[in-house]
């Protein structure tokens, strides 16, 4: 029987197998309830927001942020 160190162990070596798996899981359950073309622009939408949510992180200056993504050449 594995304890719980050992499953802390297994999923911090294969941290990224199992995200994929289950990345892979809800999508093919998205594409089975609303088809593929609105599962892909949920994916979408969702990596749009961790990247800004990443960047956000990054910098710490929310209004500086959206002044660069909203500004226009003559700014």
């Amino acid at each position: 029987m594995l304890s719980e160190m050992n499953w802390w162990i297994i999923i911090s070596r294969h941290w990224g197998k199992i995200l994929g798996g289950l990345l892979g899981l809800i999508f093919a359950l998205l594409v089975l309830y609303y088809g593929f073309w609105w599962s892909l622009f949920i994916y979408v939408c969702i990596a749009l927001g961790l990247f800004i949510g990443w960047k956000l992180d990054a910098s710490k200056d929310v209004g500086g942020f959206f002044r660069r993504l909203f500004s226009t050449k003559e700014d």
